[in-house]
């Protein structure tokens, strides 16, 4: 039989469903100068790569992460560099899976191959399905919170997922809840022996891709995620393992799309402000550092030449450079004087 989730509409899936909605719209139609995007894109790459590794135990910071991503050197664990690259690598490469648009059960197997290359004891288990058992649980205490199907199940339920995303059915639904059924039937199905996570939520992702749901590439749902990882597991372990009732783990999943679609809807609503589409209508192009600085005002309110330089690892006089365009423009203004100077954006 096909895989056919169970879950209800209740009143805080579809207020959700419906904010979410409002909030895209609000993105999509924001002038953002094409420089903005590649930054707001890049950032989102780099928090999720960071998030989604973070909650299955690796150690990286965000500073790392982002060094790993401009191709710098960082002293961590091997193992912990390779997820963050994979999963960087991963989102890169979204687009290539599965050409067309529709799913495979060998795109299942790629997406894995790309998620746990070189990061796994055995390196046949790479891209293959699980050939021993696996639980989830807590290795130090040995408690098992989740006895996944058993292996030779796998093939099966694997080939029924699939079955179902690319059907009509699927595609009838909002795509946010066709990701958040995807993502929590995945991670049931536990297909392979590590990596399951990470699949899942890079699944997730091409699915709401796929649908056009985050067509310009500026949304991290694996920070909500990460933010409250026992919340996490906790809805996933909500799911009861006889009815397979999905209505409160697509509370929560419905939940994070909304709280992190928010944030972008804000960051997206200030960038794209009058004093933006001055520089745009003029046809400046600003640096990345010179972005950096207005997005540390927009955060900060202001920002001081000392700021600049912690920001760059930069000389002071590097700083004023920076600075000096965007005085120019009219974009920043100059606050107070001598060791009390500041920038500010201008009105």
């Amino acid at each position: 039989m096909m895989f056919n989730p169970n879950f209800r509409y209740t009143h805080r899936i579809v207020g959700s469903l419906a904010r979410i909605s409002a909030a895209r719209e609000v993105i999509l139609a924001s002038p953002l100068i094409p420089k903005w995007e590649v930054a707001l894109r890049r950032e989102a790459l780099i928090h999720s790569a960071h998030s989604s590794t973070e909650i299955e135990g690796n150690q990286l910071t965000l500073e790392q992460v982002s060094d790993l991503a401009q191709g710098r050197e960082v002293m961590a664990r091997r193992k912990d560099k390779q997820e963050v690259l994979n999963y960087l690598k991963a989102l890169e490469d979204l687009e290539r899976l599965a050409p067309g648009g529709k799913l495979r059960e060998e795109d299942v197997l790629t997406l894995h191959r790309w998620v746990a290359q070189k990061t796994l004891e055995h390196p046949l288990d790479v891209g293959r399905y699980r050939r021993v058992y696996v639980v989830v649980g807590n290795s130090r205490t040995r408690e098992v919170s989740f006895r996944p199907p058993q292996n030779a199940e796998v093939p099966g339920l694997v080939q029924d997922l699939v079955a179902w995303i690319n059907s009509p059915g699927a595609k009838e639904l909002d795509a946010v809840l066709e990701a958040g059924i995807a993502h929590y039937e995945f991670v049931r199905i536990h297909p392979f022996v590590d990596g399951n996570g990470r699949a899942a939520r890079v699944l997730a992702i091409w699915i709401l891709f796929q649908r056009g749901f985050d067509a310009k590439r500026f949304f991290c749902l694996d920070d909500y995620y990460d933010s409250d990882r026992p919340a996490y597991y906790r809805a996933l372990r909500s799911v009861d393992s006889g009815t397979l009732d999905l209505t409160f783990w697509l509370e929560y999943f419905t939940n994070g799309v909304e709280t992190s679609l928010g944030a972008v809807k804000e960051r997206v609503v200030r960038l794209s402000s009058e004093r933006l589409r001055r520089v745009e209508k003029g046809q400046v192009a600003l640096s990345e550092r010179q972005m950096q600085i207005i997005m540390f005002i927009n955060e900060h309110r202001k920002i001081t030449n000392k700021d600049i330089r912690k920001l760059f690892n930069i000389s002071a006089q590097a700083a004023h450079t920076e600075v000096k365009k965007l005085l120019g423009l009219g974009v920043v203004r100059v606050v107070g004087k001598g060791r009390g100077l500041y920038y500010e954006l201008d009105d």
